[in-house]
């Protein structure tokens, strides 16, 4: 049985979390000095993106799956997202610009959840001007929600050329019951030349006319339609499928399902969203 008096025995837990918080910020200072050697061996490489959104991914699947005790999830996914976000920003200056057209608060919102509040948000109308703004710009991101707003039409199009920004994430990375940046969003930037996640590939295909067999169709390659919009040849579809499935694979299967004059652009790929059952604690990754 210990003598100490309850005021003392509160003194000496704060004490241990002030040891605690003080080695936290040592950690991420040292950090911050393994960061300054990374850009330092990038810069005599020749540079490079500082985005790793693949590895930005894995790790938080990571650090919410193992995650255990009184901290809510939202905090920790809080934290390492700012953390993350905040080195990349160091390495090399970045904004994100973002449609704000269906409402400023939710899309805001989504932005400072998952890049902080260190990262510049440039506010903009419409889905093209992100991606005007992302092509123009040497190194910011774009964010899209995922049905692209009121009136979007078939806004991936303007992801197909070949020097044009493309997917490079989808928001949430980890999704559960009641994320507080729950918007469903495309990341784009300018084409990464590495470290892209292509464990979900996104593709802009144009075909003549719809018909009811094509729901069929997109199931045999295990593929999602994300949306569909008429344009001056017809119609444009945004669908997502697995990694491992190739052109000719979704060519044959929209073939078989009546569809003619098929023409498909990849537009960018993304890690898998993962998906925490809030209820008990398991996990699984989910399109």
């Amino acid at each position: 049985m210990t003598d100490q008096s309850p005021e003392q025995f509160l003194s000496d837990l704060r004490v241990e979390i002030d040891r605690i918080d003080s080695s936290i910020h040592e950690l991420l200072m040292e950090r911050g000095r393994i960061i300054d050697r990374l850009i330092e061996v990038k810069g005599r490489q020749g540079g490079g993106s500082a985005f790793r959104p693949g590895r930005e991914a894995s790790m938080m699947r990571n650090l919410l799956s193992r995650h255990r005790g009184l901290l809510p999830l939202d905090t920790i996914e809080g934290i390492w997202r700012i953390i993350i976000s905040t080195f990349t920003y160091v390495q090399s200056n970045f904004s994100v610009h973002a449609d704000t057209s269906a409402g400023e608060t939710v899309v805001r919102d989504c932005v400072r959840f998952h890049f902080g509040f260190t990262v510049p948000f440039i506010a903009v109308s419409g889905v093209r001007a992100v991606i005007e703004a992302v092509a123009r710009s040497s190194g910011d991101l774009g964010l899209v929600p995922l049905d692209g707003g009121p009136e979007a039409g078939a806004w991936w199009s303007w992801l197909t050329p070949a020097d044009a920004p493309k997917i490079i994430a989808r928001l949430p990375l980890v999704a559960r019951q009641d994320h507080p940046a729950s918007l469903p969003a495309f990341v784009i930037s300018r084409p990464l030349a590495e470290a892209a996640s292509r464990e979900v590939l996104v593709h802009a295909i144009a075909i003549d006319r719809w018909n009811e067999r094509l729901h069929d169709a997109i199931r045999r390659f295990s593929g999602t339609l994300l949306g569909s919009a008429a344009d001056g040849m017809g119609l444009s579809l945004l669908i997502s499928a697995p990694g491992e499935v190739n052109e000719d694979s979704i060519r044959a299967a929209f073939a078989a399902g009546g569809a003619v004059d098929v023409r498909i652009s990849e537009i960018g790929s993304h890690a898998a969203v993962f998906e925490l059952s809030a209820h008990k604690g398991v996990s699984r990754a989910a399109e």
